[in-house]
């Protein structure tokens, strides 16, 4: 109990010190400042602008798009790293650039070969109107279809990748005559043709999801080698001669393994003679006579390993773990982390199959001692990538990334709970084969049927002697027909059912299996989601610039202001009511009433409105109204700045009448 405690606590105190000295991490790159400033006003066209991101990132041609108020494009094209430093992007604009609003579309691959973009704006010498959509701008949302297949792609291969080198290591570690067996040869091969399939397909679809196009693009070639020339792409081209080479080592492993005994009987069990030399001489000819086949499983196990660790390098050293913080140790537990998932949830599969394939206690006892490893390596390395990737309590459960992962935690905890359950069959299992009510440890080989031969011998027996009996009788040999059919296949079952130990255990073999495929597509979504790190960054840096908490909070003005033209006609002396909602930076709804003397809407000929922020020596930023009705008209206001801003409204009520009327307005 005292051992216990004392794991705990220290498992604990690794936790605190873990989050508590969370260092600044990224992956997933953030947009963290831009020049021209986003939403800002500037007095003069900038000659290019520059985007800073919290990591490096990777360019192409047109990563960074500037357009003018009508939807031209005003950049000059191939933007680059400003300086030479690999986290900003930066491109040049044309000259003579007139005032209005310009958007700039952004669109990078993080570091960890994520596609990141989005878009803003910037107004030279006053806002505009503009025709460019942001949404539209923004390049980075990938095609619904696109995605989903191409989320897809990845969730295959990760499964792929867990049955292929859970199912190998399974036979090698477990069950090496399970490798003659159709049931484990048939998920070998399904591993790898769906792995491959899986990589060939994220190849394709990789350039439309980073292009935001459709599937129309998928076999445009210049996006495949645009595509290969990433990270990504090298890592996806790596994996593809890698499983040509897994080929030729399934194709070893099943030809070295595979093969029947020589005399159709196991070489593990053999009877006692009752004699000590006798048992002894025959223990070590068995020995001898297995020597290959042990030299064979060692090379073929070293073998195996180095092709399943060179099969997880091509997603560690595409994804999170090689960009961030201590990449050096963050690689190699990532590795481990895959291997091992792949040697539990794989092995799972593999366990239902052999199950019912005639495996037994022993095959199941082998398999328990390699998910337990391959568990603690889980729960090692997942710990630290969890604080790695999250970074803070806060982050845990305040992101999308932190959320996913409590997420997938509770799963494994589900999983861990029906392996509990597997162990206590497995352990029921070794005492009914102890006891001798079993022969559980035979091994059937693949046709199964074959071996559940008794009772078809004796059902075969039975039928015989009453078919002498009938020999003249066609309706009888019918029956009898019928009956030996029957008897054939309830002994089929039989074996593969096995008893009610084996089904126990089969089923909660079963349910481990089914929800480690949720743990599988959990685990793709967190891949493709920015860790909780970059996430709060990102809100905090929005927090800091304020953009959107005073907007909330602030409230519409209304401003009168009493005017006289000087004129004799109507509405030539009255007051004006200029109402702004909200008023704060950013975009605001006017609108304008002109009443006369009595208070009653009245019709001029012109209003205008403008604004002007004196300390920033900024505007005057006329407004463009439209009429809504008797006396009535309304606009939309672009307000950059926060500050004590002066509205100029102008009414004129003939050719030569008019009146200028400012007041004081406060934006937050």
């Amino acid at each position: 109990m005292r051992k216990a405690w004392a794991w705990l606590t220290t498992a604990g105190t690794l936790l605190i010190l873990l989050f508590a000295t969370a260092a600044p991490a990224s992956a997933h790159a953030a947009l963290l400042q831009t020049d021209p400033a986003q939403n800002s006003v500037v007095a003069s066209a900038p000659t290019a602008v520059t985007l800073t991101f919290s990591e490096g990132v990777t360019l192409d041609s047109d990563s960074v798009r500037v357009l003018d108020p009508a939807g031209k494009p005003v950049d000059t094209g191939n933007p680059t790293h400003a300086d030479g430093k690999g986290d900003t992007a930066t491109v040049g604009l044309r000259a003579g650039l007139g005032n209005g609003t310009y958007t700039v579309a952004w669109r990078a691959i993080s570091a960890d070969t994520h596609p990141v973009g989005g878009a803003f704006t910037f107004s030279i010498g006053a806002p505009s109107t503009t025709s460019v959509s942001l949404s539209q701008a923004n390049g980075a949302k990938a095609d619904e279809v696109v995605s989903a297949l191409y989320g897809t792609g990845r969730a295959v291969a990760y499964g792929a990748f867990a049955l292929l080198v859970g199912t190998a290591a399974f036979v090698l570690l477990c069950w090496p005559r399970g490798a003659a067996t159709r049931a484990v040869q048939r998920l070998l091969m399904g591993g790898w043709v769906a792995l491959l399939a899986a990589t060939v397909a994220v190849l394709l679809l990789r350039g439309p999801y980073e292009r935001g196009t459709g599937l129309g693009q998928v076999f445009d070639l210049s996006l495949v080698r645009g595509t290969l020339d990433e990270r990504l792409g090298t890592a996806l081209a790596a994996r593809l001669l890698l499983l040509a080479a897994g080929g030729v080592f399934l194709s070893l492993l099943v030809g070295h393994l595979g093969q029947p005994d020589e005399e159709g009987a196991p070489a593990e069990v053999t009877a006692s003679t009752g004699d000590a030399e006798e048992d002894e001489l025959r223990r070590l000819e068995r020995r001898a006579a297995e020597r290959p086949l042990r030299e064979a499983r060692l090379a073929l196990g070293a073998g195996g390993l180095l092709l399943a660790l060179a099969l997880a390098a091509t997603w560690a050293g595409a994804d999170h773990a090689a960009v961030g913080i201590q990449v050096w140790l963050a690689l190699p537990f990532d590795l481990l982390h895959l291997i091992a998932m792949a040697c539990w949830l794989g092995g799972l599969v593999t366990l239902v199959a052999a199950l019912r394939n005639g495996a037994g206690a022993a095959v199941a006892e082998r398999f328990s001692k390699v998910a337990m490893v391959s568990v603690a390596c889980l729960v090692l390395t997942g710990v630290y990538q969890v604080w790695r990737g999250v970074g803070s309590w806060d982050a845990l459960v305040d992101t999308t990334y932190g959320q996913l992962v409590l997420v997938k935690v509770g799963l494994v905890l589900v999983m861990l709970g029906t392996a509990w359950f597997s162990r206590r069959w497995t352990s029921r299992l070794r005492t009914a084969a102890a006891d001798g009510e079993q022969e559980v440890e035979q091994v059937v080989v693949a046709d199964g049927g074959r071996s559940g031969g008794v009772e078809r011998a004796e059902g075969d027996a039975a039928a015989a002697g009453a078919a002498a009996g009938a020999a003249d009788d066609p309706v009888r040999r019918g029956q009898l027909a019928r009956q030996r059919a029957a008897v054939a296949a309830a002994g089929v079952r039989r074996v593969q059912d096995g008893s009610p130990v084996q089904a126990g255990l089969r089923r909660s073999v079963l349910i481990e299996a089914a929800v480690a495929i949720g743990v599988l597509v959990v685990t793709t979504v967190l891949t493709n989601s920015p860790p909780g790190r970059v996430a709060a960054e990102v809100a905090a840096a929005s927090g800091t610039a304020g953009s959107t908490a005073p907007k909330t909070a602030a409230q519409s003005v209304e401003l009168k202001l009493p005017y006289n033209t000087g004129g004799t006609e109507k509405g030539a002396k009255g007051t004006a009511i200029l109402t702004v909602n909200p008023a704060a930076t950013g975009t605001s709804q006017l609108t304008l009433l002109v009443t006369d003397g009595s208070g009653q809407p009245v019709d001029v000929p012109e209003t205008q409105v403008s604004f002007t922020l004196p300390d920033r020596d900024l505007g005057p930023l006329p407004v463009t109204l439209s009429k809504s009705g008797t006396g009535r008209w309304s606009g939309t206001a672009q307000l950059p700045l926060a500050g004590e801003w002066v509205a100029a409204v102008v009414v004129r009520s003939s050719d030569i009448d008019q009146d200028t009327e400012t007041k004081q307005l406060t934006i937050s």
